[in-house]
């Protein structure tokens, strides 16, 4: 009898939404596989999928070995040593796809994030905030740095090389919010201009649920960003 598959997803959630279109073909082309997903970054982006969420599992859950991995074979996919990734042929989500289908290089549908109400009308009330505040109907979100930075002192530090320069995006931004509600994501404050009441405010709302970024990235009129969840 064939046994299933265990797949560990590592990395961040951008990967985790990377993952999305490959697993949904996976689940199509491979019907008899009663596959499971082990997301070591979390699960948020596979919440309220038709199919893929009943699959899904913390790396913490309870008996999870037991219970659900002990007779599967495990596969740990990873997109960045696809020959096709490194070489500049394929975007991260065709990468998923060529190590868990093997199909080779394909066109792949959009990742399927379906969000609640509550976050949905949330992202929309903070959009419109930022309009109002800013005074400009178009929004732009901006995400200048990966998870890999560091706050080194008065510096920020990406030894991966996956941000933008922290003086740089200053300068974009200082170009950006004179035509549009600039919109920062980031955990790292950005100070952009520090005078008391300036001419162009820019946002940057702390907000912990990234399924609620998911809902401002989707309302604004454009993005701008690094290598990083925003991007995916």
């Amino acid at each position: 009898m064939a046994r299933s598959t265990a797949f560990f997803m590592n990395g961040g959630a951008g990967r985790v939404i990377a993952s999305i279109p490959a697993f949904e073909l996976y689940e199509k082309e491979n019907p008899k596989d009663d596959f499971i997903i082990v997301c070591e970054g979390g699960t948020d982006f596979y919440k309220g999928h038709p199919t893929l969420s009943t699959r899904v599992f913390d790396h913490w859950h309870k008996g999870l070995f037991e219970t659900y991995v002990k007779d599967r074979n495990c596969v740990s996919p990873e997109p960045y040593r696809v020959w096709e990734y490194y070489n500049q042929k394929c975007s991260l989500a065709q990468a998923v796809d060529i190590e868990i289908n093997n199909k080779g290089l394909r066109d792949l549908p959009k990742p399927t994030l379906n969000l609640n109400k509550t976050e949905v009308v949330g992202a929309a009330n903070v959009v419109e905030e930022i309009k109002k505040v800013t005074g400009f109907d178009k929004t732009l979100v901006i995400q200048p740095f990966g998870r890999s930075v560091e706050n080194m002192g008065d510096f920020l530090v990406d030894p991966t090389s996956r941000s933008f320069q922290l003086n740089n995006i200053i300068d974009i931004i200082n170009i950006l919010k004179k035509e549009y509600g600039v919109i920062i994501m980031s955990e790292h404050p950005v100070v952009v201009d520090d005078s008391p009441n300036p001419k162009h405010p820019v946002a940057q709302p702390e907000i912990p649920d990234m399924r609620i970024w998911a809902g401002i990235i989707d309302i604004a009129d454009h993005f701008l960003g690094c290598d990083s969840l925003g991007q995916h």
